[in-house]
């Protein structure tokens, strides 16, 4: 029976039975309640050094659900679910909970108290007070400026007669002008302890929100921790569970649910899941719950949460199967695919529409479940391309098939090279750079990192006009060398980035300089790509934002346009994922304005006049805007495709004739691709092996050839070669134009074998 002493009537202490996991169960704790907080330890003993846990009751739910059982939340970051040993002692722990809550929510606001949370409304008036108390001093200070220059001229005039009259008459405008500078200096110093009173009031309440906020974080962060903990915890007693037999089981003891958090070295995609009663609470959810699968970028992040893409997925039976262009399904074998038998998700051909002779279609993605915490936790800081990263993360394109994704919209340069005028032709220009964005809206994996000497090529030069080859020049930096021809205009560019994984995010910086030429006018312009930040990594639903300032040049006539890519913003008013940019001529005259958003569409409108009486803020009148890009919706069923746009689906669709380097006969991309990821992981490994081997020999090779005072090799490009370029004078990788000769004659024997 439980001992609880009574202290006040919002003041409780005593034993009670607390929910820790499906494991142990309810387990025997000491629970504390005292100024509005519940607060829970192993043993009364443990109350001077450790608490296990706490929650605040202002905001909290409480509420039972048999004779002895308390349910506690306070919103879904936390729930205490709790049991008396009798239900006259849970009628008392409800009394002095309830009072307690209504004690916390009655005391009176305090310097102390908790700070609600921000409310950008209410920010942006503490914004417009403290702009109109400065426009106050302002319109002082002239007033004070204005007189006191009247007073000197006063007092100079005064000086200079000599005649009594005038002098008495001058004198009398002193005193007046020395009087209205006495008026307007008071008025100033009654502004500045105006301003200095408010603008002292709006940084407390800054501070108790930014203090508010640090808190948050850190309760985020215990969470997460303890999550991964949990996690970790659960499936070693569950593997434990596996291999005993069930007279051990009925002796051992399970561990506790604070046992030491430590790493999960096993990540394989038939890594074993535990299956957790019907009753689980909605709440608990583990870091193995939140599969990559799961981790879509939504459109709206105000979307509908996880929790109904799991009712939904509950509802269907999933089946992941092969599917050809004519809508037959060919069941995968199990096993090693780790799929599950359900009725099957037929998708045709018709529903997709058609484009040619082309796959409307790919193998629909596998759901495997994935220990996001014991890969990620050791990955913080690291460069991406140094982290070893299983194909459970991955979708089956390479980077390179990325970078040709990028002509999705290549119409727009088909519409730019029409162009008369530059300055509209840089309006479609940069239109094709920020559509270029689009197809990452929902596309929360990341690309196979190519190997080097890895090429691509994609011939569409019948049907959508263009012929790209890409292939991987450097290791160290990884750096891609691409090379497209359209009927009107070249563009070529060198991708390389940096990027850092920072826990809560990852942030990518593009590198290198993309050139794009039309054959017509001879406009030549260039451009680099804005930063690239994947938020909520490890809890929470993954997104995608660009962000960052972007400037496109034509150097042969020196038009300019300036994209501002605006970064998404709790506080901000703006649009999510809003675009704005202006086009100059030369002389720096606005020439075309452009908004929208990168996910969306973008408009145009030219400039027929600029008032710049605005504060240095120019205002632009402009003709009717006229979209120049929209995107195009994804095919029907993409959701289960990795949200491939249609070019996307068709850039891994084999041809024969292509290189032997071809990142489409890459092994590991194609088991991927066909939903065998066990053999995928098996076969990256191999290939990483071979590239680290290969790179080791020629080190061994360049350091023998020092020795002997000879240059050593370094590795050399097959399709590309390092020059000058004229417009920038920075080195670039260019094509030396051999690639369509020797696929023409099948002559691949300059090619390295890497695969």
């Amino acid at each position: 029976m439980t001992e609880s002493r009574p202290q006040h009537q919002s003041q409780y202490r005593g034993w009670l039975y607390k929910w820790t996991n499906y494991l142990r169960g309810y387990q025997k704790r000491w629970f504390v309640l005292q100024n509005g907080l519940l607060s829970y330890y192993r043993s009364q003993a443990e109350m001077a050094h450790t608490c296990r846990g706490t929650i605040n009751l202002a905001n909290a739910f409480i509420h039972t659900e048999d004779s002895n059982t308390i349910v506690i939340s306070n919103g879904g970051t936390q729930t205490f679910y709790l049991k008396a040993t009798s239900e006259v002692e849970r009628q008392k722990w409800v009394t002095a909970l309830e009072l307690a809550k209504n004690d916390a929510q009655s005391e009176p606001d305090s310097d102390e108290e908790e700070a609600p949370e921000p409310d950008k409304n209410e920010l942006q008036n503490m914004l417009k007070t403290l702009a109109s108390k400065l426009e106050d001093m302002n319109t002082c200070n002239d007033l004070i400026s204005k007189h006191g220059s009247g007073l000197q001229r006063a007092l100079t005039e005064l000086e200079t007669l000599n005649n009594t009259e005038d002098a008495g008459s001058k004198l009398k405008v002193v005193n007046e002008r020395a009087t209205m500078f006495r008026i307007t200096s008071n008025a100033m110093i009654n502004a500045c302890s105006e301003y200095l009173e408010s603008a002292q009031g709006q940084v407390k309440r800054l501070q108790k929100i930014v203090h508010f906020e640090q808190e948050q974080r850190m309760k985020l962060e215990e969470m997460v921790e303890q999550l991964a903990k949990d996690q970790v915890s659960l499936e070693t007693q569950a593997k434990r569970s596996m291999h005993a037999n069930a007279s051990d089981n009925k002796d051992k003891v399970p561990g506790s649910d604070e046992d030491d958090f430590f790493d999960a070295l096993d990540y394989h995609a038939n890594e074993f899941d535990v299956a957790l009663p019907n009753k689980q609470p909605s709440h608990r959810r583990t870091i193995s719950d939140m599969s990559v699968d799961s981790q879509i970028i939504p459109d709206d992040r105000s979307s509908a949460s996880s929790d109904n893409d799991d009712d939904r997925d509950a509802q269907e039976a999933r089946v992941y199967s092969h599917i050809n262009t004519d809508g037959d399904t060919v069941s995968q074998g199990s096993g090693k695919s780790g799929t599950r038998k359900g009725p099957e998700r037929q998708l045709t051909s018709d529903s997709l529409g058609s484009r040619g002779s082309r796959r409307p279609l790919i193998p629909l993605r596998p759901n495997y479940s994935l220990n996001l915490w014991s890969i990620m936790k050791n990955c913080i800081g690291k460069e991406l391309s140094k982290i070893p990263m299983p194909v459970n993360f991955n979708e089956p394109l390479s980077m390179l098939q990325r970078l040709t994704e990028e002509f999705e919209y290549s119409s727009i340069l088909d519409k730019a090279g029409a162009c008369e005028d530059s300055a509209e032709q840089l309006v479609h220009v940069a239109a094709f750079t920020i559509s270029s964005f689009s197809t990452t809206i929902n596309r929360s994996t990341k690309p196979f990192n190519p190997l080097l000497g890895e090429t691509y090529e994609c011939d569409r030069m019948d049907d959508l006009g263009w012929r790209t080859v890409a292939e991987q020049v450097m290791h160290h930096p990884p750096t891609a060398a691409q090379h497209t021809e359209g009927k009107e205009w070249i563009l070529w560019q060198e991708f390389s980035m940096t990027s850092k994984f920072r826990g809560k995010y990852l942030q990518i910086i593009p590198l290198g300089i993309a050139h794009l030429l039309f054959k017509k006018s001879g406009n030549h312009y260039t451009w680099r790509k804005v930063t690239t930040t994947v938020h909520n990594i490890i809890v929470g639903k993954l997104w995608v934002d660009h962000h960052g300032e972007m400037d496109i040049t034509n150097h042969r006539n020196n038009d300019k346009c300036h994209l501002k890519y605006s970064a998404y913003s709790y506080f901000s008013r703006e649009k999510p994922r809003k675009v704005t940019g202006v086009v100059t001529d030369a002389g720096g005259k606005a020439k075309w304005v452009l908004t929208g958003t990168w996910d969306r569409k973008m408009e145009g409108a030219q400039v027929l006049h600029v008032d710049e009486s605005n504060k240095g803020k120019p205002m632009f009148e402009t003709g009717a805007p006229f979209v120049i890009w929209e995107r195009r919706l994804l095919p029907s069923g993409s959701e289960r495709m990795y949200h491939f746009t249609r070019l996307a689906i068709e850039l891994n669709e084999f041809e024969e004739g292509v290189a032997p380097t071809d990142c489409r006969r890459r092994p590991d991309q194609r088991l991927m691709e066909d939903g065998n990821w066990d053999e995928a992981n098996k076969s990256k490994l191999r290939l990483e092996e071979k590239q680290r081997a290969t790179r080791k020999r020629r080190e061994a090779e360049a350091e023998e050839a020092l020795k002997k005072g000879e240059e050593p090799e370094v590795h050399k490009p097959v399709w590309f070669e390092k020059k000058t370029d004229e417009a920038t004078g920075s080195l670039i990788h260019t094509f030396n134009n051999n690639y369509w000769e020797c696929k023409q004659k099948q002559d691949w024997s300059v090619c390295p074998d890497i695969y």
